[in-house]
């Protein structure tokens, strides 16, 4: 390969901006944007060191050509974020830090096939067929069993130099969310199918002739028909409202909110609604504390959901402690502490999950939908608060949510406006 002179290079990078422009004004991706142009520049700083190289790729990255460490050809490689790799002859010639640190740092000079072990990899990186246009190959389990990755192979140079340059970008987070996506409608549906049949199914009884005389049989059918569909109504009830808050999260709430006077307000309303478990609801709030910057029906949502979780998972005749005090970095502490049976460790990081229980049968029996703490979560998040849980086994649950109080300059302009 001769050396290319300035006017050559100037000439090639001119025609790499206006393949570029040419891909933005079709409405190309960034990634099909990013990467031509990418290996086009670096077969253009390969070209311009100036150095022939071998017709084979020895396996030690010490004899490889000095194209490979030319400063700016690995530059290009490092300045993009996500591992990738240049290949000749199906090894691995140069790799970003994001490559060595997701395949090792031995990778140059290896055969491809064996730093990225995967079955489905393995023919696209040792083909030395010419490529037309880049492939692309979906890989499962690279770097760990659960994460996703897309690798695009993309032809760089001559046809006959077989270079290829390899992407790696990594999916597991879209994947992750489109299963979430996919779990959460499959499990929604099943939580209204399960009374929905309920229901058919007493109807159909109901409707026999014999039966449907039957005064003490008809009393208790219609009773289960009714306890079923206000349990389909509070499913709904507790998806509509998870969907409202999920579709305000990135506008936070800016209105000043006596959270002092709502903790008394609700906990009243537990004392004289759940009776004789509600009065163990126990009340402790610190004096002269300042408003909360907060959405009030969310806030109220909040601590509905939390003390009536105690009401319904405590041990009847122990006490409830619902607890509002300062907290740290400008913030208000809420405690809702119950002595209940308590949760696993291994139960912790999934009780804000949509529809997971630690106990499906005991949550449906005393009314629970699943959504919860789901709702108690998205809503802290849209509070920009922290949430916490703790719990012992045979001791009981303590959740602690952190607050952010209405700076004063703030709720003057909330209060003016």
């Amino acid at each position: 390969m001769n050396r290319l002179n300035s006017s050559q290079i100037t000439a090639s990078l001119a025609v790499l901006l206006l393949a570029t422009g040419g891909a933005l004004m079709i409405g190309a991706g960034p990634i099909e944007i990013i990467l031509p142009v990418l290996a086009g520049l670096v077969v253009l700083v390969i070209a311009a060191g100036g150095q022939d190289r071998p017709d084979e790729i020895p396996a030690a990255v010490a004899e490889m050509p000095d194209i490979i460490a030319h400063p700016d050809a690995r530059g290009l490689l490092e300045g993009i974020s996500d591992p990738l790799m240049l290949i000749e002859r199906g090894r691995i010639i140069c790799a970003n830090r994001a490559a060595q640190r997701l395949l090792g740092a031995h990778i140059e000079g290896e055969d491809a096939r064996i730093a990225i072990r995967h079955p489905a990899a393995a023919e696209r990186l040792a083909s030395l067929a010419p490529m037309a246009e880049p492939v692309m190959v979906e890989l499962v389990g690279l770097g760990s069993r659960e994460q996703r990755w897309q690798m695009r192979i993309a032809p760089v140079g001559e046809p006959e130099q077989v270079r290829r340059l390899v992407h790696l970008a990594d999916h597991s987070g879209a994947h992750a969310a489109e299963k979430m996506r996919v779990d959460f409608v499959a499990n929604a549906s099943h939580e209204l199918r399960t009374p929905l049949a309920g229901i058919l199914g007493f109807i159909e009884t109901l409707a026999d002739p014999e039966l449907g005389r039957d005064e003490e049989t008809r009393q208790r059918f219609l009773k289960i028909m009714d306890g079923e569909a206000r349990r389909m109504q509070r499913l709904i009830d507790d998806l509509i409202s998870l969907s409202r808050i999920e579709a305000e999260k990135y506008r936070a709430p800016d209105s000043a909110v006596d959270l002092s006077g709502l903790v008394a307000e609700v906990v009243g309303v537990f004392r004289t609604s759940h009776g004789e478990r509600g009065r163990e609801v126990q009340m402790e709030i610190a004096p002269d504390l300042p408003d909360v910057q907060g959405d009030r029906a969310q806030l109220s949502q909040l601590l509905h959901n939390l003390i009536g979780n105690s009401v319904k998972y405590g041990r009847a005749g122990t006490p409830i402690r619902v607890a509002l005090a300062d907290g740290p970095s400008g913030m208000l502490r809420l405690c809702v502490a119950d002595e209940g049976e308590g949760i696993g460790p291994d139960h912790l990081p999934r009780l804000t999950e949509r529809f997971y229980r630690v106990d499906s049968g005991r949550s449906r029996a005393v009314g629970g939908t699943g959504l919860g703490l789901a709702i108690v979560k998205h809503i802290v998040e849209r509070h920009r608060g922290r949430l916490d849980i703790a719990s012992v086994l045979g001791k009981g649950t303590t959740i602690t949510i952190l607050l952010p109080r209405m700076v004063v300059e703030e709720k003057a302009v909330a209060a003016r406006a």
